[in-house]
């Protein structure tokens, strides 16, 4: 009887447990999904991560090669960030080039990393308007339930901080550049940022961490970025009715709290592996 409601009538079916500040898969509004964290497992990749938020998961790999720095700021390197939702991860995305949801998470990405400051472009430089990295991040989803965004922002964070690049100067003799791949350093991780993503149903009612059915059903979505100083990095917001300033500084404090959250998964998570690695 229950299957048959939720299928002829969802919205319907989910005011019966919203109206009880709960969710049907007996959560509270304001409570994320199990999220779980695991870096270092793509061997082929500079820095990886693999996070699992519900049923959502999301891989990052990331590469580093050599490129020309840009004339206009020869003393940095670039960050060039790709999401992909194949039809791997859900019947939903179509064979082919990038869908615009795809893009839309991409461009994203970008503006986290622009906006956060996580690493500093300078720090990329390997020989000032000669040579520089460009860190290829490419993040690929292989379950879609929901929340693409903080899922894809947590695998890139955990990814850079899992980067390890090869010693690299060049060759005062033959002006080519020379690696030692015997001593690697880790990026300087300036900034941590944090997405939270809230989907607003029936315009009034907001809930964290939407599963795709929420999303679904949703009038408009918001997703907040925040660092470890409690900066606003980037708020995104698409559809529905504007928000009450209450209503903002609500999701504002959620998305301050679950910064705490996953800072602190995060770090035991390198903690874990520098341990195991000691």
């Amino acid at each position: 009887m229950a299957t048959g409601f939720k299928t002829a009538e969802p919205l319907e079916y989910y005011r019966t447990f919203l109206k009880d500040n709960c969710r049907p898969d007996g959560r509270e509004l304001g409570e994320c999904r199990t999220t779980t964290l695991n870096i270092g497992s793509i061997t082929t990749a500079d820095g990886s991560a693999l996070v699992k938020l519900g049923n959502t998961t999301v891989v990052c790999g990331i590469k580093g090669e050599f490129a020309v720095p840009p004339l206009d700021s020869p003393n940095t390197g670039y960050i060039v960030p790709n999401v992909d939702l194949s039809p791997l991860c859900s019947a939903r995305f179509r064979p082919g080039p990038p869908g615009e949801q795809a893009q839309a998470a991409s461009q994203f990405i970008a503006e986290v990393i622009e906006n956060s400051q996580v690493i500093q472009k300078e720090d990329l430089s390997i020989e000032n308007g000669k040579l520089s990295w460009v860190l290829y991040c490419d993040i690929m989803c292989l379950d879609y339930d929901g929340n693409i965004l903080d899922a894809c922002t947590i695998a890139l964070l955990a990814a850079l901080t899992n980067v390890l690049l090869p010693e690299v100067c060049i060759s005062e003799e033959t002006g080519l550049a020379e690696v030692n791949l015997r001593v690697k350093k880790p990026l300087n991780i300036v900034k941590h940022p944090v997405a939270t993503s809230f989907a607003i149903i029936d315009d009034t009612i907001i809930i964290v961490d939407p599963t795709g059915e929420e999303e679904n059903l949703a009038t408009g979505m918001l997703t907040i970025v925040t660092d470890e100083d409690n900066r606003l990095c980037t708020v995104h917001k698409s559809g529905g009715s504007p928000l009450s300033g209450e209503k903002q500084q609500d999701c504002i404090s959620r998305a301050m709290t679950r910064h705490k959250e996953v800072r602190k998964m995060l770090d035991e998570m390198n903690k874990s592996v520098k341990t195991k690695n000691g």
